[in-house]
């Protein structure tokens, strides 16, 4: 059974009421692998949604995200300030499954107007709190002479490093694979670079890494650590 054969049953067997359907993520962008589950937003009515749920179907792992229309407008105004919604990029480079009463096609171009029109603004607060925190993991590379301490800073220096070059450049982000694909049409070659000095770390050389992370810090004001200050909550 395909993807689409297969994502169209399981929300037949499982939400027959449904209004509406999508197949996003990895299988829809045609870059799914041997372990790619099936991601299908399904559209009802009302209760029970908004869940989720991870269920077998046939030969595929699926991840079924449950929304009324309401709850999915929700879900991407709550998720828009953070530059990242999964739920908004399944519905505007899905498949639309199918679309008992319009409503999957209104939601359709809805999601493709808000993608293409980019993410909001990153605040100047937000900059400077990651250009301190990785700061201070450069701070941690330099230091440290052991080993598997080098492994953890590295690799968290890599991911913020990853995201912050999104960020400045003003381009959506992503968790995970979705970082790395975000970076291939955003920042191309950083993401092979960021590759290589992690690699470089772990052979006991820093500098190819750190070279890399002030490329990124100094887009978006350089290295922050003096002056840095930030008010408690009471």
């Amino acid at each position: 059974m395909d993807a689409i054969e297969a994502a169209r049953a399981v929300v037949e067997e499982q939400r027959p009421e449904a209004r509406t359907a999508f197949l996003g993520g990895s299988v829809a962008a045609g870059r799914h692998t041997a372990t790619s589950d099936l991601d299908v937003v399904v559209l009802l009515h009302g209760a029970p949604a908004p869940y989720r749920e991870s269920l077998q179907y046939a030969d595929w792992p699926v991840e079924m995200f449950v929304h009324t229309e309401a709850t999915w407008h929700a879900y991407i105004e709550r998720e828009l300030p953070t530059r990242r919604s999964p739920l908004l990029w399944m519905c505007a480079a899905g498949v639309l499954l199918f679309d008992t009463d319009g409503l999957g096609a209104r939601l359709a171009a809805h999601a493709r107007k808000l993608t293409a029109a980019g993410p909001p603004p990153v605040s100047a607060e937000e900059i400077d709190d990651r250009r301190y925190a990785i700061t201070d993991l450069l701070d941690d590379l330099a230091g440290s002479d052991d080993p598997s301490e080098r492994l953890f800073i590295a690799t968290e220096l890599v991911r913020r490093t990853g995201e912050l070059g999104l960020a400045v450049a003003g381009s959506w982000g992503g968790g995970g694979k979705w970082l790395a694909r975000r970076l291939e049409t955003t920042a191309p070659g950083l993401s092979t670079r960021l590759h290589h000095g992690l690699r470089e770390v772990l052979d006991g050389e820093v500098e190819p890494l750190v070279t890399v992370v002030d490329e990124v810090l100094e887009r978006a004001g350089g290295r922050l650590w003096v002056g840095y200050k930030r008010a408690g909550t009471p």
